[in-house]
Order: C-alpha cells, then sequence, then structure tokens
C-alpha cells in the first residue's frame, strides 16, 4: 500500500513540491488539515507554555486518520512542531519538512528608497532526525 502525506502546513504547495511527493516520496495522496484543525494550527498563541490540550487534537487525528509509513509536513509553531515530530516517529509516521533556496534582491526606488524581494524555490523534503 502507497503512503499518503498529509500536511501540517500553513501554506499550499508549490508544483515542484506537488512534483516531489508524487515522483519522489511515491504518495498515493496529498490531504490537507480538516478546516477546524488547520484554523487552530494558524492560531498557536505565542503566550505561555505548549499545553497538552494545544497538542492533543493533532495528536487525535493523526492517530485517527493516519497509518505507519505515511508521511507528515511538519512546518509551524516550533513546540507544537516538535511534540508532532516526536509522536510520528515514535509511532512509525515519517514526519518531514520543505527546505528552500533564498534567492535576496534589492531594487532601488525613484525615491532613493530600496525596495528588498525574496525569492523562495523549493529544494527537497528533508526527514527530521533525532540523533
Amino acid at each position: 500500500m502507497m503512503p499518503n502525506l498529509y500536511l501540517f502546513f500553513s501554506h499550499s504547495l508549490t508544483e515542484d513540491q506537488e512534483k516531489e511527493v508524487y515522483e519522489k516520496l511515491k504518495c498515493e495522496k496529498i490531504l490537507p488539515l480538516k478546516e477546524e484543525l488547520q484554523k487552530l494550527w494558524g492560531q498557536i498563541p505565542p503566550e505561555g507554555e505548549i499545553s497538552d490540550t494545544m497538542v492533543e487534537p493533532f495528536m487525535k487525528y493523526l492517530s485517527k486518520e493516519t497509518k505507519p509509513g505515511d508521511f507528515v509536513l511538519i512546518q509551524g509553531e516550533f513546540g507544537v512542531s516538535f511534540a508532532l515530530v516526536n509522536w510520528c516517529i515514535q509511532n512509525d509516521r515519517i514526519p518531514i519538512y520543505a527546505t528552500t533556496k533564498r534567492l535576496s534582491l534589492e531594487e532601488k526606488q525613484p525615491d532613493g528608497s530600496i525596495k528588498k524581494i525574496n525569492i523562495f524555490k523549493h529544494i527537497q523534503f528533508r526527514r527530521y532526525v533525532i540523533i
């Protein structure tokens, strides 16, 4: 059975990323978070400590929806991301993140100011590892 890719990610995948998912990772499907979980993922408060109640809905989702060998793209708030990466590794899911190369351009504006443009190019997905 082919693995799926589950997204814990605030952006849409690029064409290059989708191509890698199907061709290199050999996934059958790309599955975004359900709408209510996507909202929670994007609204993790920066104040206070990470609590079980913040992480629990995501772990329940992973337990219910994923199977061993599935990929989970995890990028977001560091503390919650770490907890989910740890859960994935302990439960035979494959946590990954996207690596990018940044090209920075500067354009002088007519008023003498400088406009800075950052262009991000997908390079690859990389597995989280514990060493």
